[in-house]
C-alpha cells in the first residue's frame, strides 16, 4: 500500500518564491540548515529591535499589520520575516528606558533564549513522559521558592500561565480544603484595593454576587484588620462560611503590602485559609535586604508570585506555591489514565486546572540562575532606589503622593478633585508621551492618577530627575 505524501494531500508547505527553502517541520535526521538559517535572522531582527529601542517611543504609532489569515500557498522563509518585522514594528518596546507605566520591564535575556527551546521542546507539563526533566525542574524549583518564604517541609507548588490563573487556583484549593466545594454561599475577604482577577475567580468559581467582599483599606492602602473581623463576625451571624481571606502583597497602583502578621494571626485563631495575592510584591522575600517587606507571608496558606513582573522573566511567568503540597493533589487529582505513572511525585496535570501546559518553568530557571541571588538582591534593590529617587524628587507642596513601599508610585495635583485630577491626569500622560516618557493613568478611588513603575532597569537617573521635573508642574495651562 502506498501512503501518499502531505503534499498529495494537502498541497505544498512550502512557497515556491522562496529562496530560502525552510520545511514546515524539522528534519528527525540531519541538523535542518534552513531552519537554522531562519531562526538566526529571526533573532537578528529581535536583537537589533531590543538595541534600537531608544531610537522610537514606548509606544508606537499605529501601523499596518500582515494579514491575519494564512494564504492559499505557504510562505517561505523572507516572506515570514517580513511579516514578522511588520508586528515587531508595532509592538509595545518595554526597553525603552521611558517604558514605565506598567508591571511589564524588559525581557531577561536568558529567558528570551529559554523561550525559543521552550518551544523547539515542545514539552507538555501534563504529564511526566510528556516533560520528563522538566517536570522535574518544576517540582525544584517551586521548592527553592517555598523554602524562600520560610514554608514548612512538604511545601510545593505549581507554574500557572499569570497571576490570574495562580489566584483562581488557590481559591478553588482553599474551597475543597475547607469543605465547602458544594458551598455557593461562601465568602471570599479581599482588601478594596485587592485584584480585578479575583472578581473573576468569583464568577467562574459560581460564588453569588457578594461572594467577593471587600474590606476597606487604611490611608497607606492596607487593609483594615479591625474592620476585617467585623466582617468575619457578621459573616458568622448571616451563616456565611469564610472560604479564604486574600491579602495582597503589593497592590497594583500604590504597590501596598497589606498587614501579613496580623492578618495571618486573624486566620490561625479562626481557622481560615490566607492566600498572599503576592503578584507585585512576593519577588522582594527573595532577598535578604528586601524580605522584612513581607514580614508574615511565612504563616501564608498559598501564595501567588509572579517573577515576570519585576525580574524580568519573559512572559508568562507565574507560580502558586502552597504550604501543604497535597492541598493541590487532592483538589485536582482525576487520575490521567491514558498515561503512565509519574515515576516522581505526581504529573503537573494534576496540581492545578491546566492539563497541557508549555514548559515556561525554563524561562524561569535560566533567567535566575543568569542573575544569581546577588543579580536577584540588585533588581530588586534598585527598582527601589529608583522610586525612591523620584519621590524625593516630587515637589509635595504641589503633588500628593500615593505610594507604598515597593518601586511603584502614583501622583495627583495637591487638593485635585475628580474633575481636575481626570484632566490633569489625561494632560500629563500625552506631554510625557511628547516626551518619550510613559505612564499610566489608573483610576483610584475616583480619582484619575499618574503611576510610573519603576521596574525598567535601564531608566537613568537623568530621565528619573526629568521626569519629577515634568510632575512639579501642576498648572494645567502650561501642559
Amino acid at each position: 500500500m502506498t501512503i501518499p505524501s502531505a503534499e498529495s494531500l494537502f498541497g505544498s508547505t512550502r512557497d515556491s518564491s522562496a529562496s530560502t527553502d525552510l520545511s514546515a517541520f524539522a528534519s528527525p535526521e540531519a541538523l535542518d540548515p534552513q531552519l537554522q538559517r531562519f531562526l538566526e535572522e529571526a533573532s537578528g531582527r529581535l536583537c537589533q529591535w531590543l538595541g534600537s529601542a531608544s531610537q522610537r517611543a514606548p509606544l508606537p504609532s499605529l501601523r499596518l499589520l500582515p494579514e491575519a489569515y494564512p494564504e492559499a500557498t505557504g510562505l517561505g522563509a523572507a516572506r515570514l520575516l517580513e511579516d514578522l518585522q511588520q508586528v515587531m514594528d508595532g509592538a509595545y518596546q518595554p526597553t525603552h528606558p521611558g517604558a514605565l507605566a506598567h508591571l511589564d520591564p524588559p525581557p531577561n535575556t536568558a529567558s528570551i533564549a529559554a523561550e525559543l527551546i521552550c518551544a523547539g521542546l515542545n514539552n507538555n507539563l501534563l504529564a511526566e513522559e510528556l516533560s520528563p526533566s522538566l517536570s522535574q525542574l518544576e517540582r525544584q524549583l517551586c521548592g527553592w521558592f517555598a523554602s524562600r518564604f520560610d514554608l514548612p517541609e512538604g511545601a510545593g507548588g505549581v507554574a500557572a500561565s499569570g497571576g490570574s490563573l495562580s489566584n483562581l487556583t488557590a481559591l478553588v484549593t482553599a474551597r475543597h480544603r475547607m469543605g465547602l466545594d458544594q458551598a455557593a454561599d461562601a465568602v471570599v475577604l479581599v482588601s478594596d484595593d485587592s485584584h480585578v482577577s479575583l472578581v473573576k475567580a468569583a464568577r467562574i468559581m459560581g460564588l453569588r454576587p457578594d461572594g467577593i467582599r471587600p474590606i476597606p483599606v487604611d490611608a497607606a492602602g492596607r487593609m483594615q484588620v479591625a474592620a476585617l473581623e467585623s466582617e468575619l463576625d457578621r459573616l458568622q451571624d448571616q451563616q456565611r462560611p469564610c472560604l479564604a481571606v486574600v491579602a495582597t502583597a503589593g497592590t497594583t497602583v500604590r504597590g501596598a503590602i497589606d498587614p501579613l502578621q496580623a492578618l495571618a494571626k486573624v486566620c490561625r485563631e479562626r481557622s481560615l485559609w490566607l492566600h498572599v495575592d503576592g503578584a507585585i510584591g512576593a519577588v522582594f522575600g527573595l532577598c535578604d535586604s528586601t524580605a522584612p517587606l513581607l514580614d508574615g507571608i511565612a504563616a501564608a496558606d498559598s501564595i501567588t508570585v509572579n517573577p515576570q513582573k519585576l525580574l524580568g522573566i519573559a512572559k508568562t511567568s507565574s507560580l502558586l506555591l502552597v504550604r501543604d503540597q497535597t492541598a493541590l493533589q487532592e483538589t485536582f487529582h482525576t487520575g490521567l489514565p491514558y498515561m503512565e505513572p509519574a515515576l516522581t511525585g505526581v504529573h503537573g496535570g494534576e496540581l492545578g486546572l491546566q492539563g497541557s501546559r508549555p514548559a515556561e518553568i525554563l524561562k524561569l530557571w535560566l533567567g535566575l540562575r543568569q542573575l544569581g541571588e546577588n543579580g536577584i538582591a540588585s533588581v530588586l534593590q534598585q527598582a527601589l532606589a529608583r522610586r525612591h529617587r523620584l519621590e524625593s524628587r516630587l515637589d509635595t507642596s504641589r503633588l500628593e503622593i500615593i505610594s507604598g513601599p515597593l518601586h511603584l508610585l502614583a501622583c495627583t495635583p495637591c487638593g485635585a478633585d475628580a474633575e481636575r485630577s481626570a484632566r490633569w491626569s489625561a494632560l500629563m500622560r500625552q506631554r510625557l508621551l511628547d516626551q518619550q516618557i510613559m505612564v499610566s493613568r489608573p483610576l483610584h478611588h475616583g480619582r484619575h492618577l499618574i503611576k510610573v513603575v519603576l521596574g525598567n532597569p535601564h531608566t537613568s537617573d537623568a530621565l528619573i530627575d526629568r521626569l519629577g521635573a515634568l510632575l512639579n508642574d501642576t498648572s494645567e495651562e502650561d501642559l
